[in-house]
């Protein structure tokens, strides 16, 4: 089996955290120059945004020099840019690094920060934070927790290794505990493990259940309950153990019981997505254990948020005015 060469060194640093743009030339194609890829590549951007990236030189090959617009196109050729990020809201909350050596970063996430660069969050996640607080420009995400989820998170500082890290995740050698409030339902029989298939559709908000073979198993397990001025029986709190990944899992698993999370935009009724900038009515999920066996250095590692739900400690004050 033939490997594949892996890609040059990128020229350009890193700009907020973010790493420049990294663009491929196709094998095959129609265009003259390296400019007329781009453009129909980044129709998007706008017009003559492309034009002006090479009138300032900012489009580098692999040697970092500026390549011109009319540069001939050249099949499987490299290019770098940096595009400027959209206008962020900053989320005003601080992420918490719980631990750190040489081989990885553990931090414990606030609610609203997405985890890596993704659509309209680019500066603002966890990732870009850590890189420019921490001066580590080759930390990178071994897993990801949803933007509105809050806890712990695993980085890792050096690149080839990363992959043993994902591979924890993957082959399920991570303990991973979660807490969440949600309504108290005397009547639901719990401690007890939920198995369904969990299909979750690219451009669909939601995740659903389906027919099939499960996919998608946590054990969820209630720690107390009180009265509460919520509606119904008041509130529990619950601890949610994933045995799988899948996305949304213990948020659907959740809303299946009939006790959908405090602060759930998608469970049980789809709402429109959180916006950026609406720090209200966090989510009432928290990611509060995570545990493994370090793949690099064999250390057994044990981490445990130190973050609360708000819902839990003062209920008023998360839920607002009503």
């Amino acid at each position: 089996m033939r490997r594949r060469t892996p890609p040059p060194p990128s020229p350009l640093p890193q700009r907020d955290g973010i790493d420049a743009v990294r663009v491929r030339l196709p094998m095959t194609g129609p265009w003259s120059t390296v400019r007329e890829h781009l453009v129909e590549r980044l129709s998007g951007a706008g017009a003559g945004v492309v034009d002006g990236m090479f009138d300032a030189g900012l489009v580098v090959g692999a040697d970092g020099r500026a390549v011109p617009g009319n540069a001939p196109y050249t099949p499987g050729m490299f290019v770098w840019f940096h595009r400027d990020p959209p206008a962020e809201t900053p989320v005003p909350f601080l992420l918490e690094v719980v631990y750190r050596d040489e081989h990885i970063v553990v931090a414990d996430k606030p609610h609203f920060l997405a985890t890596t660069p993704r659509g309209g969050h680019v500066t603002e996640t966890a990732l870009a934070r850590l890189r420019r607080e921490l001066g580590v420009p080759t930390l990178g995400a071994a897993h990801r927790l949803d933007r509105l989820t809050a806890g712990l998170v695993l980085f890792t500082v050096r690149p080839e290794e990363r992959g043993a890290y994902q591979t924890l995740f993957r082959d399920r050698r991570v303990h991973k505990e979660y807490e969440a409030v949600a309504p108290y339902d005397p009547v639901l029989a719990l401690p007890r493990t939920v198995s369904s298939r969990i299909l979750k559709e690219r451009g669909v908000l939601a995740a659903r259940e389906v027919e099939g073979e499960p996919n998608a198993v946590s054990r969820i397990e209630l720690i107390a309950h009180r009265p509460g001025p919520a509606a119904g029986h008041g509130l529990g709190r619950y601890r949610l153990v994933p045995h799988t990944g899948q996305t949304h899992q213990l948020r659907v698993h959740m809303n299946a019981l009939g006790t959908p999370i405090l602060g759930d935009p998608l469970y049980p009724e789809v709402a429109a997505p959180v916006p950026a900038g609406d720090f209200r009515r966090p989510l009432q999920l928290l990611a509060r254990e995570l545990g493994f066996t370090d793949p690099v250095t064999g250390r057994e590692h044990r981490f445990r948020s130190g973050r609360s739900l708000d819902a839990w400690a003062a209920y008023e004050d998360w839920a607002g005015p009503q």
